[in-house]
C-alpha cells in the first residue's frame, strides 16, 4: 500500500504532525508502514544517534533530560525516542520517561516519543530502528534513544546507535559485577551517574579496574562522570560526544550484511512457498530476518481463525532466511513452535528471527511472531540447523534457484 499523499514529504520539511503519523504508522506495522519505509530510506544517516543504556533506576531519563539542555545550548535540534517496558500481564506500558523531560516539551528544538517495548527483548522496541529513521529523515542534528532498564545481554543497542552510553550508578553490585560480559562490553563510553553519592568513586575505580583487563586493541572508552540534578560533569559529557566524528554508522551496513540481505532478496524470490502464502521481506541482514503476512481468507481455518500451520510457514520463512543469510545452506534437524495467541483475518503478523548462537556445523535460532497492530506475541519457535556447507544459490541460473526454493527457507 501506498503512503499517504504527502506525508513523507511534509516530515521531510519539518511538519510535526506528519512525523508523528509516520511515526505511528512504523510503530503499528499498519499497512502504509513499508511504504514510509521506504521513502525514508534516501534521507537517513545525517544524525548522530547516541544510545544510553543501563540498569533500571540509573538515572538514565534524568540524565538524558539534562544532556537535552547542554545540547540544545549549543544550538542542537534533539529528538528522544524512550523506551518503556510493557506489563508482562495487562501488556499496558506507563511511558513514564516523557515526564522526567517535561521542561522540554515546549521547545520547538526538542521532540521527544515514547515506545513501549510490547515484549521485544534486548532493550529496545520492535520499531525503535524505524522510528530513529524518521527522526533522522525530519533532520535533527542529535536523536538519544534511552533503551529500558538493560540487563547483561540486551545490548540491541549496538544495531542503532553510533555512540552508546552506558549508565552505571553506584552502589549496584560488587567489582565483580563490573566485569561481568555484556552490556559493559558495549560501551563507547562509561557514566557514572549520581557521582555525588558516596559509593561514587569506588564505581569509577571499579570500571577503570574492568578496562585495564581487556585484551582487545583499541582505544579504552572513558569512564565520566556526572551529576545529572546539579549539573556537574554535563558539559564534558557533551563535550566528548560532540567531539566524536561518527554519525550515520548504522546506515552504514557491512559487507556481510549487504552480502545476507542480497542472499535473503534472491531466496524470498525463489520460494513458491512463500509466494503462495503472500509472505514479504520485511528487513534482514547476517543471522536476522524479519518476514510478515496478511491473514487472509486462505490462512484460515474451520474456526475462521488463522491456522496454525500458516503461523509456523510464516515464522520457519524467517527462520530459513536467517540461517541461509550466511549464504550456506543450512538444514532443519529440529524445530518447536509454542503459539499463545490467535489471529484474525485482516491482521498483520510479523516473525523476526534472530542467531542466538552458531559453530562449525550447527546453529541455533530463536523466532518471535507478533501482531502488527498491538505487538501481542503470537509464537515462538525454536529451531536447530545443520550447516551442509554447500552454497545457498551458486551460480545465478534458474537451477541455482530452484535449488535455493528447495533448501532455503524450509527444507530441510
Amino acid at each position: 500500500m501506498n503512503a499517504p499523499p504527502g506525508l513523507v514529504e511534509s516530515l521531510l520539511a519539518g511538519d510535526r504532525r506528519s512525523l508523528a503519523r509516520a511515526i505511528t504508522a512504523l510503530e503499528n506495522d499498519s499497512d502504509n508502514a513499508a511504504a514510509v519505509r521506504a521513502l525514508l530510506a534516501g534521507h537517513v544517516g545525517q544524525a548522530h544517534v547516541i544510545g544510553v543504556t543501563g540498569p533500571p533506576g540509573g538515572g538514565k531519563s534524568t540524565l538524558v533530560s539534562a544532556l537535552i539542555g547542554q545540547l540544545r545550548a549549543r544550538g542542537r535540534t534533539v529528538a528522544v525516542v524512550a523506551v518503556d517496558p510493557s506489563s508482562p500481564i495487562t501488556g499496558g506500558a506507563v511511558l513514564g520517561d516523557r515526564i522526567r523531560m517535561a521542561a522540554h516539551q515546549a521547545d520547538a528544538g526538542v521532540f521527544i516519543r515514547s515506545l513501549a517495548s510490547r515484549g521485544h527483548l534486548g532493550g529496545l522496541a520492535r520499531s525503535a530502528a524505524d522510528v530513529v529513521d524518521a527522526l533522522d529523515a525530519a533532520n535533527f542534528h542529535t536523536i538519544v534513544v534511552e533503551t529500558v532498564g538493560a540487563g547483561q545481554s540486551e545490548v540491541e543497542i549496538t544495531r542503532i546507535a553510533d555512540t552508546r552510553l552506558v549508565v552505571c550508578p553506584p552502589g549496584l553490585g560488587d567489582d565483580v559485577q563490573a566485569i561481568k560480559a555484556g552490556v559493559l562490553e558495549i560501551a563507547d563510553a562509561f557514566v557514572v551517574s549520581k557521582a555525588d553519592l558516596p559509593d561514587a568513586q569506588r564505581t569509577e575505580r571499579e570500571l577503570l579496574a574492568m578496562l585495564a583487563l581487556r585484551r582487545t586493541a583499541g582505544a579504552r572508552p572513558p569512564v565520566l562522570r556526572a551529576v545529572a540534578t546539579s549539573g556537574e560533569g554535563l558539559a564534558e559529557l557533551c563535550d566528548w560526544i560532540e567531539q566524536r566524528e561518527v554519525r550515520g554508522t548504522r546506515c552504514a551496513a557491512s559487507a556481510a550484511d549487504r552480502a545476507a540481505r542480497q542472499m535473503i532478496r534472491l531466496a524470498m524470490a525463489a520460494d513458491g512457498y512463500g509466494r503462495h502464502m503472500g509472505l514479504e521481506v520485511v528487513t534482514g541482514g547476517a543471522g536476522s530476518a524479519a518476514v510478515r503476512m496478511r491473514v487472509g481468507p486462505q490462512h484460515l481455518n474451520f474456526n475462521g481463525r488463522c491456522h496454525g500451520g500458516a503461523i509456523f510457514s510464516l515464522a520457519d520463512m524467517a527462520l530459513g532466511l536467517a540461517c541461509n543469510s550466511h549464504g550456506t545452506i543450512a538444514a532443519l534437524v529440529d524445530g518447536n513452535i509454542s503459539i499463545s495467541a490467535g489471529a484474525s483475518e485482516g491482521d498483520w503478523l510479523v516473525a523476526q528471527a534472530s542467531e542466538v548462537s552458531r559453530t562449525r556445523k550447527l546453529a541455533v535460532y530463536r523466532v518471535d511472531v507478533r501482531r502488527g497492530a498491538d505487538g501481542e506475541h503470537v509464537a515462538c519457535l525454536s529451531g536447530t540447523v545443520y550447516l551442509t556447507g554447500r552454497p545457498v544459490l551458486g551460480e545465478p541460473s534458474a537451477g541455482a534457484a530452484s535449488s535455493a526454493a528447495q533448501h532455503a527457507p524450509a527444507a530441510r
